[in-house]
């Protein structure tokens, strides 16, 4: 069963070393585990998706330029997400501020070819065994 998204998921790139927390704003007013939970618009690069470290990716032109410097042999460079699309394919029965929620089976596109995807959803779980 997918996980509602809400502020500090942790996400990875595909071409990202590192992993990143989502940022979410309370503008939304929606509020998951008491953190602000996410819709497919939260996809703006810095503002809710930060930096993955160094990317990697040959389509990003800081990496093909230092590629190029280096006489071909691949030269990551500090990540800047370049994200220009919503988070797909957004919950298709829960609306956040007039928008899909997004939950932690969507996945973001960067324009270097990167894939970003969640790795937990940024709420806790309960363990109700007993």
């Amino acid at each position: 069963m997918p996980l509602q998204v809400v502020m500090g998921a942790t996400m990875t790139c595909t071409f990202g070393a590192a992993p990143g927390s989502l940022i979410v704003l309370p503008q939304n007013r929606v509020m998951g585990c008491n953190m602000p939970a996410a819709n497919i618009m939260d996809n703006k690069p810095i503002l809710n998706i930060p930096p993955f470290g160094v990317c990697s990716s040959p389509s990003n032109p800081m990496v093909a330029a230092a590629t190029a410097a280096a006489l071909g042999v691949l030269t990551p460079m500090p990540c800047i997400p370049a994200t220009v699309t919503p988070w797909t394919p957004g919950s298709s029965s829960v609306m956040i501020a007039n928008m899909p929620a997004v939950n932690n089976t969507c996945s973001l596109n960067c324009m270097w070819g990167g894939m970003i995807t969640f790795t937990q959803a940024g709420q806790a779980t309960v363990n109700t065994a007993s």
